[in-house]
């Protein structure tokens, strides 16, 4: 007979097998706590590399400061050529006619685009011999309303980027910044006539030049 201030024998063995049962038990929640934290460790870090990346690529996040601003108070019609300041010109006299917003192969002429501009248009022009995915570029940011996209020859600089009193020169066609300049300055407040047509107008040169 055991003693009566004894556990039974079988009593000590579930009691031992109980406690190594819970211990079990929670060294694997340790175990799957700890493989649940560093998966969800992996995962943030993944995501936030993806959202660093989108704000990175985001227009939003270009630096415009290199915007060269100008003030061009004569907004005269002329049949005749004109002599702008900027090449290719931010603003000024121009032709009673505009040029219609697209894509084009060919330079276009200053008089007729500078109209464009000031029905709050935005004109990406590139030097001739740009590398082709770089026009390719520009083509895609002209196929949207009140763009025009042409070559220029005359330009200085590879890529040039012009609305109404505002001009951002380039050296390759950096899509994040022209974006940005896009949505800064198409329709902008400073174009004089922004929301008229840049339909219905000209694509052929008017200009006087005899």
């Amino acid at each position: 007979m055991p003693r009566p201030d004894r556990t039974p024998a079988g009593g000590d063995r579930a009691t031992k097998v109980a406690k190594i049962q819970k211990a079990g038990a929670a060294a694997e929640r340790r175990r799957s706590g700890m493989i649940w934290g560093a998966a969800a460790l992996v995962l943030a870090l993944i995501v936030g590399a993806v959202v660093t990346a989108v704000v990175l690529d985001s227009p939003a996040t270009a630096d415009l400061a290199g915007v060269q601003e100008y003030d061009h108070q004569a907004l005269d019609h002329t049949a005749t050529p004109v002599e702008y300041d900027q090449t290719p010109p931010a603003g000024g006299p121009h032709h009673p006619a505009w040029w219609n917003c697209g894509v084009y192969a060919d330079p276009i002429p200053d008089e007729h685009a500078v109209h464009s501009l000031e029905h709050g248009a935005v004109w990406l022009t590139y030097q001739p011999d740009l590398p082709a995915d770089q026009i390719a570029t520009l083509e895609d940011l002209g196929d949207q309303d009140f763009m025009l996209v042409s070559p220029h020859p005359d330009q200085e600089s590879p890529v040039v980027a012009t609305a109404w009193d505002h001009q951002l020169s380039l050296d390759t066609a950096d899509e994040r910044t022209l974006q940005a300049f896009v949505r800064a300055y198409k329709q902008g407040p400073t174009a004089p006539e922004p929301g008229a047509a840049c339909t219905g107008g000209t694509v052929t040169d008017l200009v006087n030049r005899s």
